[in-house]
């Protein structure tokens, strides 16, 4: 039988941004089932990063690089949405609207932000919605609208949005940005959750609170490129960080947790 190709495999690819190369020379390979933080400051090219995943920014055309998702190199991007489970802050944005819960987990089947006119909804989709729902322990909010729930709650609509489809894995982008501290924990407790699941988990952000105990791989990125990959306790030192985000800076670490500042 033929091994799982990877999640991720990019070889020497460059992303432009404008004039500007937010990716050099930039390989990363993430394995199917993998748990993976990826840190930096920001401006490090974590946001092209993510771009580039959901097919959002292609690299240049190059005779040394080469880029696959799940083992293909073209994809629908519709049908790699169906594959791969996005909860981005710009997903966000796009969902504090009048459409309520089980809607916005419902439009995870059309890459869209809610339900429209032309969107044909079965019996089957209301039960994977609702399904999803459950498993983030928020069914209270199918019928409410994301404009009158918390940052936390709508951040968790997301979660079980992503989470619709039965992705192969599951990509957060900066999860508690803007969170307050319970709300920070109840992400952080599903992503747990999640990753002991056996879902693959790609984890983008600048915060070591978001790096939950279940991630055992840490990517370090800066001006757009790896600088440093490994286990994550050789990444989260206070030497390598402080090099990181250009500060000196002080590291605790709590069951399995990490705090800087």
């Amino acid at each position: 039988m033929n091994a799982t190709p990877p999640l991720l495999e990019f070889k020497n690819i460059r992303v432009m941004r404008g004039q500007t190369a937010a990716l050099d020379d930039f390989s990363l390979r993430i394995g199917a089932t993998e748990h993976v933080a990826i840190l930096g400051p920001n401006g490090c090219g974590k946001s092209t990063l993510i771009k580039t995943i959901t097919r959002e920014c292609y690299p240049v055309v190059q005779s040394d690089s080469s880029m696959t998702i799940l083992g293909e190199e073209s994809w629908d991007v519709f049908s790699l949405r169906a594959r791969l489970g996005i909860v981005s802050n710009d997903l966000m944005a796009s969902c504090t609207s009048d459409a309520n819960g089980r809607d916005v987990v419902l439009s995870g089947f059309f890459s869209s932000i809610s339900i429209f006119s032309n969107h044909t909804v079965d019996p089957r989709h209301q039960q994977l919605a609702d399904a999803a729902l459950e498993q983030l322990g928020i069914s209270h909010l199918a019928d409410r609208p994301v404009c009158e729930m918390s940052s936390g709650e709508a951040r968790r609509v997301l979660i079980a949005r992503a989470l619709v489809h039965n992705p192969r894995a599951l990509l957060f982008d900066e999860p508690c940005n803007s969170l307050d501290l319970a709300a920070q924990h109840t992400v952080r407790q599903a992503m747990r959750t999640l990753a002991n699941s056996g879902i693959g988990i790609i984890l983008v952000t600048h915060e070591l609170p978001d790096i939950v105990p279940e991630i055992q791989r840490v990517v370090l990125m800066s001006r757009g490129r790896i600088v440093a990959d490994g286990p994550k306790e050789e990444m989260l030192r206070v030497e390598r960080l402080s090099e990181l985000f250009g500060v000196k800076v002080d590291l605790a670490r709590r069951d399995g947790h990490y705090h800087l500042w």
